[in-house]
Order: structure tokens, then sequence, then C-alpha cells
């Protein structure tokens, strides 16, 4: 060591400077607005054209036709790369990207989020 003196310097000047850290996870994280979290799914707004299917490089996303013009999606959050190539593609903007990123689970059967299409309304009127 040919200056140790340079080396207390340092280190009672770091003893007096706020940390550089954040109080994560006693404090809210806070995440910057084109975050891609979470998925999320508008069932009213699919048209089962299942473009964000083909376009899923992890295959994560299946969509089921479960009525007239009704879809349900199942995403696989636990294969998601997060990488919202499915929120770019869709048409009509039933997907969409959240801030949510604490999504760590014990049992990988929860990652699996399945998005049910509302039920249908009965047209024909009571009698």
């Amino acid at each position: 060591m040919k200056r140790p003196g340079k080396m207390i310097k340092e280190v009672l000047e770091t003893i007096f400077k706020k940390p550089v850290t954040t109080m994560y996870p006693f404090r809210k994280a806070h995440m910057p607005d084109k975050f891609r979290g979470k998925i999320k799914f508008y069932p009213e707004r699919c048209i089962g054209c299942k473009l964000c299917m083909r376009d899923c490089p992890s295959n994560a996303i299946t969509i089921r036709k479960v009525g007239e013009h009704q879809f349900e999606a199942e995403i696989d959050l636990g294969k998601c790369i997060y990488c919202a190539q499915c929120v770019d593609t869709c048409p009509k903007k039933a997907l969409e990207s959240t801030p949510e990123f604490e999504l760590a689970v014990l049992d990988r059967s929860k990652l699996k989020v399945k998005f049910n299409a509302p039920p249908e309304e009965d047209n024909q009127g009571s009698p």
C-alpha cells in the first residue's frame, strides 16, 4: 500500500453521503411510464385475430373462442419474457402492459392467469 491515507479519506467522505440505493421493499418502487410488466387482457376488445399468439416469442399466450364474438385469454407468466410484442401487435388494443412487476410465487400453477370473457347478454327478453 503506497497511499493508505487516500483510502481513509474516501471512507470518511462516504460516511456522510446519502445512500444511493432505495429502501425497496419497505418503500414501494415507482416504475417508469413505458415499463413492461404483467400483461393485462381486455376480452371485450378482442376480435380473435390471434396475432398476439403468433407474435409471442415464448408462446405464453393462448386465445380461445368461448362464444359468438367472445374470447378468453390465458397468459403463462412463467413463460412470458415481458417483451410486450403482443401489446404492440394487437390491432384493437386488447392487451396492455402494466407496471406490476412483483410476480414471484411458490406454486408455478399460479403463474397461469386466465382472463374470462364477460357473460353473453340474453337478447330475447324476459316474459
